[in-house]
């Protein structure tokens, strides 16, 4: 087995694919990485051969016309070339051996994916850290500005994903939503989340049991609007924005509830009004009590 190890480039790391056993195997690698991802665009793996950016598990760089290999492993590097800058900086609020809290700002998405790999806050702390080992520890959405922890090591991230799993670590989140004098604060909202349609979006299923759970206070009003501190004790996706959406107060900008509104690449107008305001647990290894709070502040 090898010992090569890809490096990062610039703050990204390398995604691997394992060459499984076909019926009728593609002509060439390049044709199996065309027709495997297809979304990604034949000139797109082109320039990325033609840039030195596939190896095989060995280290060697891969050319276009290889042979499909069953068994054999490839690392390729992601580059968008028109990837939009994200003009927002994170800040590291607190750091030791173990891991790392970041005050995320909004529209600056987690992970690479989609139409983002270096304008990423993983990318950017790698490039920052010269770490290729960080790696969020909970979700934080894209459009969704606070508080995240991010593990710098790889032997003890399993003990801190567990406080979430686990229920043990106390999340507080801001929100600037409309006024409804119908409902009554503090609720708790308990629902049914399941996957709607469009498939990135979440619905309410009011006949099955419960999945999601929010402690929901109104903090203060302004005209049409309040400012709500939200309590969730789950995490399914979308949860907050959700159960606001289904008191009748959907989160201002919010892009996806009540209505699908695809904004244009490069709109940083309008960020969805919804804060990681805090995070408490009591740190598994050294038993000390840990309280954070972002210094970010919603438009109200």
């Amino acid at each position: 087995m090898s010992d090569f190890v890809p490096p990062m480039i610039d703050g990204v790391s390398p995604s691997t694919i394992y060459l499984e056993k076909l019926v009728t195997p593609p002509a060439d690698l390049f044709t199996f990485l065309c027709q495997k991802f297809p979304h990604v665009g034949m000139q797109e793996w082109r320039r990325r051969f033609d840039d030195g950016l596939v190896f095989w598990e060995d280290g060697k760089i891969a050319t276009m016309d290889a042979p499909y290999v069953h068994g054999r492993s490839v690392y390729y590097y992601r580059f968008l070339e028109d990837e939009v800058v994200v003009p927002f900086a994170h800040e590291v609020l607190y750091e030791n051996d173990r891991f790392m809290v970041v005050d995320k700002p909004h529209f600056l998405a987690v992970t690479p994916g989609g139409e983002y790999v270096r304008q990423t806050l993983l990318t950017r702390l790698k490039q920052q850290t010269n770490n290729p080992d960080l790696s969020p520890i909970h979700r934080l959405d894209r459009e969704t500005a606070g508080l995240i922890l991010i593990s710098k090591d790889v032997k003890t991230r399993g003990i801190y994903q567990s406080l979430f799993s686990d229920n043990a670590i106390h999340k507080t989140y801001h929100a600037i939503a409309p006024c409804n004098a119908d409902v009554a604060f503090p609720m708790d909202v308990c629902l049914h989340l399941t996957r709607g349609e469009p498939f990135y979006t979440m619905r309410v299923d009011v006949n099955a049991p419960p999945n999601s759970h929010t402690l929901i206070h109104q903090l203060e009003t302004r005209g049409d609007w309040a400012k709500y501190e939200l309590h969730p004790t789950t995490g399914k996706l979308h949860q907050l924005r959700v159960h606001l959406n289904h008191l009748g107060v959907p989160i201002k900008n919010d892009p996806y509830y009540p209505k699908v509104k695809h904004k244009a690449r490069g709109e940083f107008d309008a960020p969805l009004q919804l804060l990681a305001k805090s995070l408490s647990f009591i740190d598994p290894v050294t038993g000390e009590q840990m309280d954070f709070y972002s210094k970010r502040k919603l438009d109200f």
